[in-house]
């Protein structure tokens, strides 16, 4: 076989197009202006939904606190500084309870506390002022005059609801407060 001359082989090509390439970046740029901000509730979302998991499992240690030490602990709620923990509700010294916890809630979310019931409702002196709490008395039960419900509310209008349950051992998360 001969192969005539003059016939060059031109190797494929190795790259793509200045014009392929501004076209897949254009592409890429409608995709993400279309996503972010359903991306942006979902972690605001996740914000609430977290920060609500964080104050039961603070409630959870309280509770279990107060049963293994034998002494009532205190579940409070700052709203206006946004800060939730939990204590001793009486400590033995004067420096007050060394395994007390303190946590800061996220900037985009509001703390409050709803009392239903025609009893006074229990508090807590936290920062020189009396703040709503959640008694756990040392057979781990919640104490009657105990709020019975936490409200966490996001900035975007969503909240969710920190509800004492009907048998009155603990709280748990609801959507609404029903």
């Amino acid at each position: 076989m001969i192969l005539a001359t003059g016939q060059n082989k031109r190797p494929g090509r190795g790259g793509f197009t200045l014009i392929e390439m501004i076209m897949v970046m254009t592409l890429l740029v409608v995709l993400i202006s279309m996503i972010a901000p359903n991306l942006s509730g979902f972690i605001r979302g996740r914000a609430l939904d977290s920060e609500a998991r964080r104050m039961i499992a603070l409630m959870h240690a309280a509770q279990s606190r107060a049963v293994s030490e034998g002494m009532p602990m205190m579940f409070w709620v700052d709203g206006k500084s946004g800060q939730y923990g939990m204590a001793e509700e009486t400590p033995p010294t004067a420096a007050g309870d060394p395994k007390a916890e303190v946590l800061q809630a996220a900037d985009n979310l509001q703390l409050s506390v709803v009392n239903v019931g025609v009893n006074a409702m229990t508090t807590f002196k936290y920062a020189g002022a009396n703040v709503p709490a959640i008694r756990f008395l040392a057979d781990g039960s919640v104490d009657e005059d105990s709020p019975h419900m936490v409200r966490i509310d996001s900035a975007d209008g969503t909240s969710l609801w920190l509800t004492e349950t009907k048998i009155r051992t603990g709280y748990e998360v609801q959507d609404t407060a029903n």
